[in-house]
């Protein structure tokens, strides 16, 4: 299992990664739905956000028992989405795996059509209706805290991040880069307006100037950053910290009292995808039974599956307060509140 780390350039106005070279960039492209390895390499390339750690056993599992090679190339969902749009003439990836349904539903056009032979024992609220967006498990926001660092402040919800006692302490990624950022903003609005998004941006510019100029600039840097002492609190999603819990760190997860959403994130095989039938296995196996017990059981993350039992040591859903939000209003008016989350944020500087 070959892991890089993209480092993205711009040169002559194309998206180009650190690990062009690595990925086959001379290959020719596959026939659009073809069945084989277009460039006849038994292997798999993976476009990914999540943490390697996580992802490291699953990889490994498949590689085991498929005799696939696989390659990933580990960014932030936004970076990792602009590179498959440039690469849309001639794909370099076959799967991207992360990024949440809000973030990856408005570039649905970039992903091949699969139903994996699993669904029938997804659940109902999980489906693959889209046809192109399976589900791969369910994700709830959270504020991470360093116990050490917090002190006697209280952290019960979105509402406390506002303590000045926390200014430029708070850990948040830019949302136009990090799609967990992004589901932090989404439950903001709907969480801190009652309901209604339009209502929570005053909330949102309170939370601004208390981040004292700090976006980072993925989610990896959130969890890592609470985890490493560098911020108190952080922004993030549930198994970002729930393996530094699990491990001893000196952290906890807060799920707001305002209101959680939880939202499934997914996986998908990228359009024309040189590596189609290798891509269709992974789906296949990701989606599994035992890829899905594996995930609940080791790594710390909430099954699409039915007959998969809850991870142990994270709250049970059914003591989380869960609200929703409405997905058409979400997808049509991304671009506009990424917009609005950029001028309030620089205007509070």
């Amino acid at each position: 299992m070959k892991f890089k780390k993209l480092v993205s350039v711009l040169v002559a106005g194309i998206f180009l990664g650190g690990v062009l070279a690595g990925c086959g960039g001379g290959q020719k492209q596959a026939a659009k739905g073809s069945g084989g390895s277009g460039d006849g390499e038994n292997k798999l390339v993976i476009y990914c956000p999540h943490p390697l750690d996580f992802i490291n056993p699953l990889v490994q599992e498949f590689e085991k028992q498929s005799g696939v090679k696989v390659e990933v190339i580990a960014a932030g969902t936004g970076e990792l989405l602009k590179r498959v749009e440039s690469e849309k003439a001639n794909p370099l990836g076959d799967i991207f795996w992360g990024g949440s349904l809000n973030t990856m539903k408005p570039k649905a056009n970039l992903f091949e059509n699969y139903t994996s032979v699993n669904e029938e024992h997804i659940q109902a609220a999980f489906k693959n209706e889209e046809g192109s967006m399976t589900r791969f498990t369910d994700i709830p926001s959270v504020i991470m805290v360093n116990t050490k660092l917090i002190g006697d402040v209280k952290v019960e919800g979105y509402e406390d991040l506002l303590n000045p006692a926390l200014k430029g302490k708070i850990a948040m990624a830019d949302p136009s880069k990090s799609s967990s950022s992004y589901e932090h903003l989404i439950n903001m609005l709907y969480a801190m307006g009652n309901g209604d998004p339009d209502q929570g941006w005053s909330y949102v510019e309170k939370f601004c100037k208390n981040l004292d100029g700090k976006l980072l600039s993925g989610s990896s840097a959130v969890y890592k950053g609470v985890a490493d002492g560098e911020y108190a609190v952080g922004c993030t999603f549930e198994e970002g910290g729930a393996k530094y819990v699990a491990d001893g760190a000196p952290v906890k997860l807060i799920y707001m009292k305002e209101g959680v959403i939880s939202k499934p994130d997914g996986i998908y095989i990228i359009k024309n995808a040189k590596h189609m039938e290798n891509a269709k296995k992974f789906i296949d196996f990701i989606t599994s039974k035992e890829a899905q017990s594996l995930i609940t059981a080791k790594l710390h993350r909430r099954s699409v599956r039915d007959d998969v039992e809850p991870p142990q040591g994270l709250l049970p859903k059914d003591q989380i307060k869960i609200i929703n939000d409405n997905e058409q209003v979400v997808e049509k008016n991304k671009k506009a509140w990424l917009d609005k989350f950029k001028d309030i944020f620089a205007s509070v500087q």
